[in-house]
């Protein structure tokens, strides 16, 4: 007898269809779109490089977080083929990399009638900690769609496992039914247990599919006054538990990429705030992981109180970084909050990673067009829209000089 059928009534699940939920124990519902039925290959590395479909060289990219969070196939097809450059696109966009939320973790089924991209989960937690998977229609049925038109349109996908924050789901808010944090939820085996049998529901689901660029532990993991040991051995332990599921895929850590007082970086006129460790974050300690392919990192000076033009310094510091390792390294956010005006702050950065050995960047976030879904509902001030005048240069311009590098 399935562990659900046990489990069902009486813990939090009224309201869901429970014909498509079933316990993170039990065997999964397959999806109902094809998946790994492209003649696409896997994204891997190549010395500091990607080597994506045959070809190794420098990519660009973007995140659409919100994709397997909208109902309708219509919207998504719409979305990524702006994104991928399809028939419908007016502009070569050309991006390769797409970022995109592998969570959507709740207490209780979201409300059945919720606009987007509120009512789509993937993973209950009710108060006695057992875990639930949303197979349904407002479920994972979702991010396989998404998966499946990657595949078609050629685009590879990074899925993180959780988020650090509160939205959708969020590891300190919605796992904290199966946790007692002791001493924190990198280290307590009850969030542990929840969080690795989630990721083996992801990969073992996708782990055919070549439109996975890469497992991703956790969007902007942070520990609160932690030496940066606790997440590098949680990085280190999980990490290579996926590659005992999945060894041909990448993985990745998902970090903002701060730098410790050891890593030999600095900044020379003003704050150390992003080079103190913060919040048991080591960027060079996490980047010596032999089972992490590449390393990430993320530039918001709006948010940590330094000028834009430190940016340039940020990217260089950590191409330096990888470099000394021997690994390829995406910027995989970047932004500025003056909406409609991001060129004045991202046109130099985009020079400088064009000068840089970065493999790859992903700007937050793609702004789609035209859909039946109210995109201002997943937008903020970041955001780069596909029908702008900026995004002529934010996007196809810069996607066609990464691909126009010589490696």
């Amino acid at each position: 007898m399935l562990v659900s059928a046990v489990l069902l009534f009486g813990i939090g699940l009224a309201g869901a269809d429970d014909n498509f939920v079933r316990s993170t124990q039990d065997p999964q519902i397959l999806p109902v779109y094809a998946i790994g039925a492209s003649n696409g290959s896997f994204a891997k590395v190549n010395g500091r490089l990607f080597e994506i479909d045959g070809r190794t060289g420098y990519f660009a990219g973007t995140n659409a977080w919100w994709l397997g969070h909208l109902t309708r196939n219509e919207d998504v097809d719409v979305a990524m083929q702006q994104i991928a450059d399809a028939s419908v696109a007016r502009t070569k966009t050309k991006y390769k990399i797409v970022r995109v939320w592998g969570f959507g973790d709740v207490n209780k089924p979201t409300n059945p009638d919720a606009a987007d991209p509120y009512r789509v989960w993937y993973q209950l937690i009710n108060g006695t900690g057992a875990a639930f998977i949303n197979y349904g229609s407002d479920g994972l049925q979702r991010l396989d769609y998404v998966v499946h038109r990657a595949e078609q349109l050629g685009l590879k996908l990074v899925l993180p496992f959780v988020n650090e924050w509160p939205d959708w789901g969020g590891r300190e808010v919605a796992y904290a039914p199966a946790c007692s944090f002791e001493p924190t939820w990198y280290e307590d085996a009850g969030c542990q247990a929840v969080y690795r049998a989630y990721v083996r529901v992801l990969v073992t689901r996708y782990r055919a599919s070549p439109a996975v660029f890469s497992w991703q532990l956790c969007n902007e993991p942070r520990c609160s006054q932690c030496d940066v040991s606790v997440i590098a051995a949680w990085a280190a332990g999980v990490s290579a538990y996926i590659k005992s599921l999945d060894p041909l895929h990448m993985v990745s850590l998902g970090d903002e990429g701060w730098f410790g007082p050891s890593s030999g970086f600095s900044n020379p006129n003003g704050s150390n705030y992003a080079y103190e460790a913060n919040d048991g974050v080591d960027f060079v300690t996490n980047l010596k992981i032999p089972t992490l392919d590449y390393g990430v990192f993320h530039l918001y000076p709006s948010w940590w109180s330094y000028p834009y033009e430190w940016g340039n310094l940020w990217i260089q510091q950590h191409d330096d970084a990888g470099a000394k390792a021997n690994k390829p390294v995406i910027l995989e956010e970047y932004g500025s909050p003056e909406r409609g005006n991001h060129t004045r702050v991202l046109a130099p950065w985009l020079d400088t990673i064009v000068k840089s050995g970065l493999a790859a960047d992903q700007v937050w976030q793609f702004g789609p067009a035209n859909l039946s879904a109210n995109s201002a509902d997943f937008g903020d001030e970041f955001t780069v829209c596909y029908n702008s005048s900026e995004f002529a240069l934010l996007g196809t311009k810069h996607a066609q000089d990464m691909l126009d590098k010589g490696v």
